[in-house]
């Protein structure tokens, strides 16, 4: 697992991410609003997520920087090429150790409390893995 300082550093935004991650708090899709109503305000086991986060030249829906975990709404658009661009920012938060959870649009709408305490299990279970790996 990287240090922090490590860490801190991978992760930096770069300004087109953060110009661009501004923008996209404006343009959320009716999943993702759902989904921050319920993840917004510490909501979820008391772990503070960002929306529309930059993390290096990419952007996250959401992510939990104590638990270093994102999590991805995965709708209609993610889907031929999308799915490429999507493999490679995986790989690239995956390599500076972060968790990416993909949940399905669909789900959201569905089956919201299901979405919720699958994220809630996920970001308490990194939370205390990365309690325990820090020096």
């Amino acid at each position: 697992m990287l240090s922090h300082r490590e860490y801190k550093q991978r992760i930096r935004a770069t300004r087109l991410a953060r110009e661009r991650a501004v923008e996209l708090r404006t343009e959320l899709s009716d999943p993702e609003k759902i989904l921050w109503a319920r993840l917004k305000g510490n909501k979820l086991g008391g772990h503070a997520f960002r929306i529309q986060h930059a993390l290096g030249a990419y952007i996250a829906d959401f992510y939990c920087h104590r638990a270093r975990l994102v999590i991805e709404v995965d709708g209609k658009v993610h889907q031929g090429e999308q799915l490429d661009h999507d493999a490679r920012r995986d790989a690239w938060m995956q390599g500076c150790g972060i968790e990416v959870l993909r949940v399905r649009a669909i789900d959201v709408f569905n089956n919201l409390e299901g979405v919720c305490r699958s994220i809630e299990d996920r970001a308490k279970r990194r939370s205390a893995m990365i309690k325990d790996a820090a020096p």
